[in-house]
């Protein structure tokens, strides 16, 4: 197996690792966290680690300058802007902000498509 082969080996178990955790905190949120050994009392913490990880994984896209993969990382952005403010809006709460996000990296998503089709 070469080194690239490795590498997408590697890519792909942290994928099913990554989705077994995604189903079952989806499942039982509860569960979660204890199976991942979070607390709650410390998610606003773990909050900012995670946005630092998405500037940065915006940044490196943005660099790479790769339609497919800011179209990709932009709508994965959008899918959390939309997920957080349907969470928020069955328990009652506002949901304005969560909403714009997710309509902002849809936006970039969809000029990233567009881009590729008219390059085409």
């Amino acid at each position: 197996m070469t080194l690239t082969g490795l590498a997408i080996a590697l890519s792909g178990a942290g994928v099913l690792v990554t989705g077994a955790l995604a189903v079952l905190f989806l499942r039982d949120p509860v569960a979660g966290l204890a199976q991942t050994t979070h607390r709650a009392e410390k998610l606003p913490e773990v909050m900012a680690d995670r946005y630092v990880g998405m500037v940065l994984l915006a940044v490196g896209a943005t660099l790479y300058g790769d339609l497919k993969v800011i179209a990709v990382l932009f709508s994965v952005f959008a899918y959390f802007g939309f997920h957080d403010a349907w969470i928020y809006a069955r328990g009652g709460l506002p949901i304005a902000k969560h909403v714009s996000a997710g309509v902002a990296g849809l936006i970039v998503a969809i000029v990233a498509m567009l881009a590729m089709r008219q390059g085409a």
